[in-house]
């Protein structure tokens, strides 16, 4: 992922999926909001996605540096001439989106509801339910929703510039 117009349009794709999972997981948690019984025993767990910035590989970027031509050894370290030592982003590797590190389960504790008559209630005569409030879950769903809406902008917007540069080098 390069830096440029292809560079953000990789980005605002990596928000995309990004934010796509996390929604996947909000309906996940809604939709059991009631299971008592998980395969692993106990009620089912909330799922949160866990994030972290994804940064260009060293690698990638040495390539990228030593391709855009003779290289100059200054304080800052090893860099192509004429660009003052520095990156797209202003030195360092630089940002390349988002991505999704782990899923986990929330380590909060059940929901206790007193229903003996339920299969599922313990010898005290609660049942262990989920730790899914559905109401944080749907101020989620729209958070989630908007940084969707947000990246789908973004790339939108890249793409238009793409599309325009190459009206403009056509004629």
């Amino acid at each position: 992922m390069g830096g440029g117009l292809f560079g953000t349009l990789a980005i605002a794709a990596s928000g995309m999926t990004a934010q796509r999972l996390r929604l996947d997981l909000i309906a996940s948690n809604l939709a059991n909001v009631d299971t008592t019984r998980a395969p692993g025993g106990g009620p089912y767990r909330r799922l949160v996605p866990v994030f972290q910035e994804r940064v260009r590989p060293f690698a990638e970027v040495l390539r990228e540096r030593v391709a855009a031509g003779p290289l100059a050894r200054g304080a800052a370290g090893v860099a192509p001439r004429g660009t003052g030592g520095t990156g797209p982003w202003g030195g360092g590797l630089g940002p390349a989106g988002v991505q999704v590190a782990a899923v986990v389960a929330d380590p909060s504790p059940p929901r206790l509801v007193f229903d003996p008559g339920h299969p599922d209630a313990g010898p005290d005569g609660y049942v262990a339910y989920p730790n899914v409030d559905p109401l944080m879950e749907m101020v989620n769903l729209l958070a989630a929703t908007r940084a969707y809406e947000a990246n789908v902008a973004v790339f939108s917007a890249a793409r238009t510039l793409a599309l325009r540069a190459l009206e403009l080098g056509r004629g």
